[in-house]
């Protein structure tokens, strides 16, 4: 089969469906991993919809079993592996000190070892063939965390260090594999209307929020130039790993004063809400790519195209630079001598 052969976990909904309907447009053949059975048939339509090949398999991905088994049925059906982006997740929104054990590790298991399992799986197969690319999807949140979403900031530091990890051990032995990551920031995905929460309030993303596209678009990009270490998306992003490297202390104090409020909309939580932390919420409904957050969301960054054209940037900068400098040095020096001033 010549079309590249994709696979992308937590593909039912938000940035995971975007991502496969981007590779679909493409013409790929685009594997669809996630648990709930109304969005993945959804999600394969939307990929063949917009001209690519779609196969949907339901897959736990904490397991590591499912995960493999995916896997050889993916290789029967289509071949080898060429893209695999790591997507899924799952959480709970609430103050540590109100978090059971068992959700904290359910959470951890899907959203850090499910990275793990896939990339495990599917290493080996690229590494015995001499190419392929992985695709981290991270988060600001891989680098700062904030309050009422330890279980999410554990994960994704967790798997920035995976992943930092892995491509020093890639670069070591020189491997023809990639492995790259997206640095994403907030969302409008079903996440804030299918994720636990004990909060007082409706959950919603931190501003400013982007339409889940914008991270597809990215995360096709980082597949397709998997040189990169990682990809920042949203000048929120840039801002906020740029902040936490220079003055972490400070941002400690401002999101305490304001990452409580900033994560809650003015509305009462619905008692009923539906949860996907123990099985999908997408079993019978399909909660679709969006949220509920499309009158406040963005539909580009300029920070992303910033990001995939550094080079240019740098070119650009270093010859005004250079322009710059030669100017100066044209210019002409006023000495002063006591009282009178001669030009040089």
């Amino acid at each position: 089969m010549s079309a590249d052969v994709v696979v992308v976990t937590g593909a039912s909904g938000g940035v995971g469906r975007a991502t496969a309907v981007e590779f679909g447009r493409q013409g790929a053949c685009v594997a669809l991993l996630a648990r709930g059975a109304a969005g993945l048939r959804q999600a394969a339509d939307a990929v063949e919809a917009a001209g690519g090949h779609a196969i949907a398999i339901p897959t736990d991905v904490s397991d590591a079993a499912q995960v493999r088994g995916a896997l050889e049925r993916i290789e029967q059906e289509w071949g080898a592996v060429d893209i695999w982006v790591n997507v899924a997740f799952t959480s709970v929104f609430s103050p540590f000190d109100q978090l059971e054990p068992d959700e904290y590790r359910r959470a951890t298991e899907v959203t850090y070892l499910g990275y793990v399992y896939g990339t495990m799986a599917v290493l080996p197969r690229m590494q015995e063939r001499g190419s392929g690319t992985i695709v981290h999807v991270g988060s600001a949140l891989a680098y700062r965390g904030i309050p009422l979403q330890s279980v999410y900031c554990g994960a994704k530091h967790a798997i920035q260090g995976f992943h930092e990890s892995l491509r020093c051990e890639l670069l070591h032995a020189k491997s023809p594999v990639h492995v790259t990551m997206v640095q994403l920031p907030a969302a409008n995905t079903p996440q804030f209307s299918w994720v636990r929460s004990r909060l007082p309030r409706r959950p919603q993303p931190v501003p400013p929020i982007f339409q889940p596209e914008v991270a597809a678009r990215a995360i096709v990009y980082a597949a397709r130039h998997p040189r990169r270490r990682e990809y920042w998306v949203g000048g929120s992003t840039a801002m906020t790993l740029v902040a936490n490297a220079v003055a972490p202390g400070l941002l400690d104090r401002y999101l305490a004063r304001t990452g409580f409020d900033s994560q809650q909309t003015d509305e009462a939580r619905e008692p009923n809400q539906p949860e996907n932390l123990w099985a999908p919420a997408d079993v019978a409904r399909d909660f679709g790519t969006h949220g509920r957050f499309d009158d406040k969301a963005k539909t580009r960054s300029a920070q992303l195209w910033a990001s995939q054209h550094h080079g240019l940037l740098g070119a650009v900068s270093g010859a005004a630079l250079a322009a710059t400098t030669a100017a100066v040095s044209r210019r002409p020096i006023s000495v002063r001598a006591g009282s009178r001033s001669r030009r040089t």
